[in-house]
């Protein structure tokens, strides 16, 4: 139950419902699925099927090039993954989502999620914030892309997102970045230089 709790708290965050909404709405629905280490949520050609919320663990998306894998997501704990564009057009997706550490997700079949949003205005007005809050922080992220260098790309992220730095292979995030591999190692004396620029921010503050 705890993790249901989690993932309640975090729709609360955007719309504020009811214990009787989320218990008779979205509970009988939800389902709690668990895999291991690199195990694949979504492969390419399958349509998207599942809205995935993470409860525990760490799982990248990422689309083939040639032999090359282009990372355009890694989430952790607390965040939302799955093939959007596959999922609310219901082609085939060209994502794969996999897991990078042993993960517990709490999905929700699309058409669940569908009759689910459909039931009241609320829960309409819940889908819409949700799916605009993943769009600004898709665009937000593509921006970045272009506006930032290499190198502000890395202390952003690494400012943000500190612990991931342990967590996630770095060809992972090297690729999510879009830095290259050598580059990426380069960088990451910027970290020790970043974190004693801080400490000293705050020591003549």
């Amino acid at each position: 139950m705890e993790r249901i709790k989690v993932f309640k708290e975090y729709l609360n965050k955007f719309v504020k419902l009811s214990d009787e909404e989320f218990d008779q709405v979205l509970l009988p629905v939800i389902k709690t699925r668990e895999f291991g280490k690199k195990e694949k949520l979504t492969k390419v050609g399958e349509v998207e099927n599942y809205f995935n919320f993470i409860v525990k663990g760490l799982i990248r998306k990422f689309y083939k090039k040639g032999t090359q894998e282009i990372i355009t997501q890694i989430s952790s704990e607390g965040h939302i993954i799955h093939c959007q564009e596959s999922f609310h057009s219901r082609q085939p997706s060209e994502y794969i989502v996999e897991t990078i550490e042993p993960s517990t997700v709490i999905s929700i079949k699309y058409d669940d999620l569908e009759n689910a949003f459909a039931s009241s205005k609320k829960m309409e007005h819940l889908a819409r914030v949700i799916i605009t809050y993943t769009m600004v922080i898709k665009d937000r992220w593509q921006l970045q892309m272009v506006k930032m260098t290499p190198r502000e790309r890395f202390l952003n992220f690494v400012t943000k997102n500190p612990e991931l730095i342990q967590r996630v292979p770095q060809k992972f995030l090297a690729s999510f970045l879009h830095i290259k591999p050598e580059t990426f190692s380069r960088f990451k004396h910027l970290i020790k230089d970043h974190a004693k620029l801080e400490n000293q921010k705050l020591l003549t503050h």
